[in-house]
């Protein structure tokens, strides 16, 4: 069984911060790659940011420089730094991790937390 959690949502006026963070826990062997994704109302969930076990990052183009995405591999968490929010990155927030089970060594599978809602006021 694995569970990630988020944490560090909220609401903020535009131009202000926020700091998400997953947890991903329970029979992990290997993490290959985490990353955040975001769906709004009415949306399709898109991706926002992702980070390799090498330290590789990929960013959704409307939040390159405004976003970083960092992991610790040892504590298997990854948190994403936002700032310089606006209206539009208001979406409910979830973490995803691609990863191999214990015992499942033969393939990865996504895993994904909750989400956590982050609303920008204007």
């Amino acid at each position: 069984q694995v569970q990630l959690m988020e944490s560090g949502g909220g609401l903020v006026q535009a131009g202000g911060s926020l700091r998400l963070s997953c947890v991903a826990s329970g029979r992990i062997f290997r993490i290959n790659a985490m990353g955040w994704y975001r769906q709004a109302p009415g949306k399709q969930r898109e991706l926002v940011a992702t980070i390799r076990s090498g330290a590789q990052t990929n960013y959704r183009d409307s939040v390159k420089g405004r976003f970083t995405i960092s992991r610790d591999n040892a504590k298997n968490t990854v948190a994403l730094q936002m700032n310089s929010l606006q209206p539009e990155d208001s979406a409910v927030y979830y973490c995803n991790a691609d990863l191999v089970e214990s015992g499942r060594y033969f393939s990865s599978f996504d895993y994904w937390g909750q989400g956590t809602q982050v609303t920008v006021s204007s």
